[in-house]
């Protein structure tokens, strides 16, 4: 156990004169954080709206009214043509069109179906879909009004009552900060580790800890003890910067989240050691890291939920930890649910620990002999 702690000392000098290093390990998560937390916004607002109202009656005011009121299309232009819709959306000065026909209240009055064109600009997807969705919701509500005045009816048929559980109010950064830092403990632990291991082997202080008595074992312990405990101290950090900015609401029990994130930790040292392993420089090391990376944010649910995935992208991301982190993660703090539910994302992760520093343990003991 000294000759562990003789290591565990040694890489704390080294992370202390490493000062740039250190620097790195605490600003990136900071700054990460910051910017998803206040740049990713999925609720897509204020989408800027051109208007060309051909029947200028009570009637399509109301309707442009319900637009306005949703909060999500703002009408600041009016146009007297098609062709001026056209050039305003293909400019890019908006995103959507509305084009009430002249007859529009007359059809309205007379019990007949009234069309409005409702143009949206589909080169950016997450716009237009909001956009549909909302124009769609929107129509769909009006009718209905007028389908109850005309049948004098006080309510509809069906009272379908939705209630958003665990984020009742959308709110981008309640779902997207505990997301954070899983990536940035990915990051870390991954790319940092790997690195700088392999930067020792560059400068041959590695070996001279090869030839000391201690057993490999020992010396993989020494190494990612310290790192564990930076993943501790960033991930607490994260946690307060999410309370403290973002008012993330921490529902589960803290203890349990800790706890948990201890096998998340483990199977992403052992990942960067393994690529340490690997990796004949910190080129390659840092490359190997970075292949890593980008699946794990594209793919793990981050971004983009995994049911929407393709079924070969979505047997690839059961391999990655992260997606089972996120879960953790996202089903303590936004859920509060307890160990009970996650035993089988804690299974995968001790899998993952397991058969990483296992490989990286065989690979570092090929290389003594």
């Amino acid at each position: 156990m000294s000759r562990i702690f003789a290591v565990i000392k040694k890489e704390f000098i080294q992370m202390k004169r490493d000062r740039m290093t250190l620097a790195l390990i605490f600003m990136i998560p900071l700054i990460q954080l910051l910017l998803f937390g206040y740049a990713i916004q999925t609720d897509v607002k204020h989408i800027s709206t051109v208007v060309f109202d051909q029947s200028l009656s009570p009637e399509s005011r109301e309707l442009l009214n319900a637009f306005s009121a949703s909060g999500y299309f703002d009408l600041n232009e009016v146009a007297l043509s098609y062709d001026a819709v056209t050039q305003s959306i293909d400019s890019g000065q908006a995103r959507v069109g509305i084009i009430f026909p002249p007859d529009f209240a007359r059809q309205l009055q007379r019990g007949e179906s009234a069309p409005v064109q409702v143009i949206v600009d589909a080169s950016d997807n997450m716009v237009a879909n909001q956009a549909i969705a909302i124009a769609n919701s929107i129509g769909l509500i009006k009718s209905q009004q007028l389908l109850f005045q005309k049948m004098n009816l006080d309510a509809p048929p069906y009272d379908i009552r939705v209630r958003p559980w665990y984020n009742p109010d959308g709110v981008t950064a309640y779902y997207m900060v505990p997301a954070i830092l899983g990536i940035i403990v990915t990051m870390t632990m991954v790319i940092i580790t790997a690195v700088a291991i392999v930067r020792e082997r560059e400068r041959g202080t590695l070996e001279q800890l090869i030839v000391t008595p201690l057993r490999p074992y020992e010396l993989m312990l020494g190494k990612i003890i310290p790192y564990i405990a930076l993943g501790y101290i960033q991930i607490t950090v994260a946690l307060l910067v999410g309370a403290l900015f973002f008012q993330v609401p921490i529902r589960g029990s803290l203890l349990e989240l800790y706890l948990l994130t201890l096998f998340f930790i483990t199977a992403s040292l052992g990942l960067g050691l393994m690529i340490s392993n690997i990796a004949k420089n910190q080129m390659q090391a840092f490359q190997m890291s970075f292949f890593v990376m980008l699946p794990s944010i594209l793919l793990s649910g981050f971004m983009f939920p995994r049911e929407a995935m393709p079924r070969i992208s979505y047997y690839i991301s059961d391999i990655i930890p992260l997606t089972y982190y996120l879960d953790i993660i996202r089903g303590i703090v936004l859920k509060g649910i307890g160990f009970q539910y996650l035993l089988g994302q804690v299974a995968a992760l001790l899998v993952f620990s397991l058969l990483f520093l296992g490989i990286s343990t065989l690979k570092f003991k090929k290389k003594i002999a």
